[in-house]
């Protein structure tokens, strides 16, 4: 077995907005705009700038793909670039029931984000390959997020 770790860097809670494209050959096209959020942590703590989003695709078999760019400032003022993808479930019938809007409650959501920055204090996160485990509550139009290094 390889020798690897995890550590929690932070978390993040972004709102969203969303738009939907409509059902397109490879399946649902749902974009989700920030429109605000918070980000806490050990490692860093700030906010999710207005920017950004989630062109998401929902394939026919019920497996969402997230394809994210987003950006957070710090308390102290550095911008930070994350990209990522990812993916959640809604099950073999999914893809039908988001047509008739049933969703569920809470949608779990695994992806691999990265981090760019040219501010000093947090060039490391440039280094780092990072796991994110989350969950969007569909009531409320937000995502969270827990961040891990992986070492």
């Amino acid at each position: 077995m390889l020798d690897y770790s995890l550590e929690h860097i932070f978390s993040y809670t972004a709102s969203l907005s969303i738009e939907v494209i409509g059902p397109l050959p490879e399946g649902v096209r749902v974009n989700y705009y920030v429109t605000a959020g918070t980000v806490e942590g050990p490692k860093l703590n700030g906010k999710m700038l207005p920017v950004g989003g989630d062109w998401n695709i929902l394939r026919m078999d019920g497996v969402g793909i997230l394809d994210v760019r987003a950006t957070f400032e710090t308390d102290d003022g550095a911008l930070i670039l994350t990209t990522y993808s990812g993916v959640y479930d809604l099950g073999k019938d999914g893809y039908k029931k988001f047509l008739r809007q049933e969703l569920p409650a809470a949608i779990q959501i695994r992806v691999v984000p990265r981090y760019y920055t040219a501010h000093p204090g947090y060039e490391w996160l440039n280094r780092l390959q990072c796991l994110g485990i989350g969950q969007i509550d569909t009531a409320r139009s937000e995502v969270r997020y827990e961040v891990y290094a992986v070492r």
